[in-house]
């Protein structure tokens, strides 16, 4: 698998990154150990995780599995802190948290996701400084904000020492607001993107066109509010292009849909999560995939136009 810097910084990723959302709620040991060695034997790294997954289970599930499915030297293990606010005591518990449960003294990368208002940013960013500065993190980066705040923490990251490297979003074509003002501020900062839910939730494998199936995320108590976020008026157009264009190329939906994430332009990594390991394998067996500059326009043009 194709090897791919993130933004201007040293950190090295695979161009396919392993989510872990459904990790102890959905997916059990089994399925995850099976996903984690397929993913490694394909030449994956980058293994994606956070906090509020499973209230902790998926980092648990993780830390148990590392020593024994792969080794922690071939993973590059990326962690998200989630709704603890921008304080730094909390920040800084919660990744130590994070830790514990991962079984690791340190994590590649570590994020804080959300910006917190009533916290002065530059404390935020001081978390962020002090989680490398401690070696808990080899890189930092921020998640779920907008292009000023990213510019803004980036600024302070810099001046105190501990910039960042990454800006993590949603972004697929079902979700293309990350070109408003996050992508052009990480290509001016020298950022790399890490773009999660690449499958637009799953709805852009065209599993949903006719209805709900009953082993699906969508049909899941935990997780159908998160899949029906892009079950929305308009989908659909989108939905059967990527459907067209599929059947025209003889892929699946899902492998037109990744490649074309994956392949945007400041993307290092594109993020899926799979309930199993044969839905693991159809992600890994898409990797091979590039689309033709044909499909890709027109794939933009009815997802709401090319990026600005």
């Amino acid at each position: 698998m194709e090897a791919r810097r993130v933004g201007r910084s040293g950190l090295i990723v695979s161009r396919l990154g392993l989510g872990t959302m459904g990790w102890g709620r959905g997916t059990d040991t089994d399925d995850a150990a099976a996903q984690l060695a397929a993913f490694v034997a394909a030449g994956g790294t980058l293994v994606d995780t956070a906090n509020v997954y499973g209230d902790g289970d998926a980092e648990r599930m993780l830390g148990t599995l590392l020593p024994d499915v792969a080794r922690r030297a071939q993973v590059v293990l990326a962690a998200t802190t989630v709704g603890v606010g921008g304080g730094r005591r909390a920040l800084i518990t919660a990744l130590d948290e994070s830790l514990r449960r991962l079984g690791t003294d340190s994590v590649d990368l570590w994020q804080v996701h959300g910006f917190d208002t009533g916290t002065p940013l530059e404390e935020t960013v001081s978390a962020l400084e002090l989680a490398v500065r401690t070696g808990r993190a080899g890189y930092v980066g921020i998640s779920g904000c907008t292009g000023w705040e990213l510019a803004a923490v980036a600024g302070w990251a810099g001046a105190q020492g501990g910039p960042l490297v990454s800006a993590e979003v949603e972004y697929s074509l079902l979700e293309r607001s990350p070109e408003e003002s996050v992508l052009p501020a990480a290509a001016a900062l020298g950022l790399g993107v890490l773009a999660w839910a690449p499958l637009g939730r799953g709805v852009l494998t065209g599993k949903y066109r006719h209805g709900t199936p009953a082993d699906s995320r969508g049909a899941s108590s935990s997780f159908a509010r998160y899949v029906n976020r892009h079950r929305a008026p308009g989908a659909d157009r989108v939905v059967d292009a990527v459907v067209t264009a599929a059947q025209g190329l003889g892929l699946a939906p899902l492998t037109v849909a990744l490649a074309w994430a994956r392949d945007r332009p400041g993307v290092a990594t594109a993020i899926a999560g799979a309930r199993t390991a044969p839905q693991l394998d159809a992600v890994l067996a898409a990797d091979a995939t590039v689309l033709p500059p044909e499909i890709v326009a027109a794939l933009d043009e009815v997802s709401g136009g090319p990026a600005h």
